[in-house]
């Protein structure tokens, strides 16, 4: 009996879902012990750990506005699961989900698991000092080496198989994540006194070029790795079958069933009223903003995703008419709720340390111009 005739067979799941349970301990998102956040450690010669990024990078302004911190999550889904290939496969074939979707017992609270889990296990390497990113990669590599096929698209077998711990794969992971977060910034954070606008082009090269960091603690390419968005968008090209829209991905090649419809049926099916607590936040954080996200993301991105034409305006409208839903979840007591619920707490506190790290570092900038131009001034006089 196949695990699919077995989860039809199985009777519903329905255990409760408890806030105290929904809400979690450290222990979600933590490993190795408490992460040490950037600047909490010295290297060698006696300065701070910084981590890959730290304070004054293009990065961290882009990732600690409350704007990136609540939409990041749904960006990264969308592109990851309805674009790259690779990494759609990888969920429709060797995701805990999808076994537990196969055997008829998946819940909302798997689904709100594993969603939660996803920034919370970023942030350590993007906010921690080099060893915490490290051992955080450490861990994320050595469970992606079971993330691994055949086949990518049973539409298009010449595509090959996929590898999630291996370079290219493991280089679309980080990127994916990366490109989206400038995305939403720049689409939906209110900033300046300004409405939501783009980067000047040399501070999105800037933040292109300081993503190389974390692409080669994954270990992309060499000869891949992108320092300005103009080879970035080239990276696209050479890689565009990985992205082509395709209506045969979801398919699980031994048994023809489409992964997503799966999963949704039996969460359905196994739905307990409690199950609320887990399907609010879950909507919150993908569904209900996925359209607006969307037309935020690049035109190609979108065309990946395989919107017609009339769906890619709709999209682009949206992510205009979001942005006074944007503004309001940008606002403190949304973005603390979210990030206790996607985040969790030692993600918090990484989060607190590197704002301050980040706004002592811009103020002492703004400080040395003020002195340099003064020095100007005077020895022109």
């Amino acid at each position: 009996m196949s695990d699919v005739t077995a989860g039809r067979d199985r009777k519903p799941t329905t255990k409760k879902i408890t806030k105290e349970e929904l809400l979690g301990t450290a222990k979600r998102w933590r490993r190795f012990g408490e992460p040490t956040p950037a600047g909490g450690s010295l290297n060698e010669d006696g300065t701070p750990d910084h981590g890959l990024f730290g304070p004054g990078s293009v990065v961290w302004e882009v990732l600690l506005h409350p704007a990136t911190i609540v939409l990041l999550n749904a960006a990264q889904g969308a592109v990851q699961t309805r674009a790259y290939k690779p990494i759609n496969a990888g969920l429709r074939d060797r995701d805990p989900m999808t076994h537990k979707a196969r055997q008829g017992t998946l819940t909302m609270m798997d689904v709100f698991d594993r969603l939660s889990r996803n920034m919370g296990m970023h942030a350590p390497m993007w906010l921690g000092d080099s060893k915490t990113a490290k051992l955080m990669y450490k861990h994320l590599h050595n469970i992606h080496k079971k993330v691994a096929g055949h086949v990518i698209d049973t539409g298009r077998p010449e595509l090959g198989g996929y590898a999630a711990s291996e370079p290219r794969d493991a280089m679309w992971a980080a990127l994916t994540e990366m490109h989206p977060m400038l995305r939403v910034y720049e689409a939906f954070a209110f900033r300046d006194g300004k409405l939501p606008h783009r980067l000047e082009p040399e501070q999105r090269d800037q933040f292109v070029a300081e993503t190389a960091a974390y692409l080669r603690l994954v270990g992309a390419p060499e000869e891949d790795i992108p320092t300005t968005t103009a080879e970035l968008g080239a990276l696209y090209e050479k890689y565009a079958d990985l992205f082509a829209p395709s209506d045969t991905i979801n398919t699980m090649p031994d048994t023809g069933q489409d992964w997503i419809k799966l999963s949704t049926q039996t969460v359905l099916k196994n739905f307990h009223v409690s199950h609320l607590r887990a399907l609010i936040p879950y909507l919150l954080q993908s569904a209900l903003i996925d359209l607006p996200v969307t037309g935020a993301l690049p035109a190609r991105t979108r065309r990946s995703m395989g919107l017609s034409p009339r769906q890619d305006k709709a999209a682009v409208r949206a992510a205009k008419l979001f942005l006074p839903i944007a503004w309001l979840m940008q606002q403190g007591p949304y973005e603390r709720y979210i990030l206790r619920r996607m985040w969790g707490p030692d993600s918090v506190r990484l989060i607190e340390s590197a704002r301050r790290l980040h706004e002592q570092t811009l103020a002492q900038r703004a400080v040395g111009r003020l002195v340099g131009d003064a020095t100007g001034v005077s020895a022109t006089a």
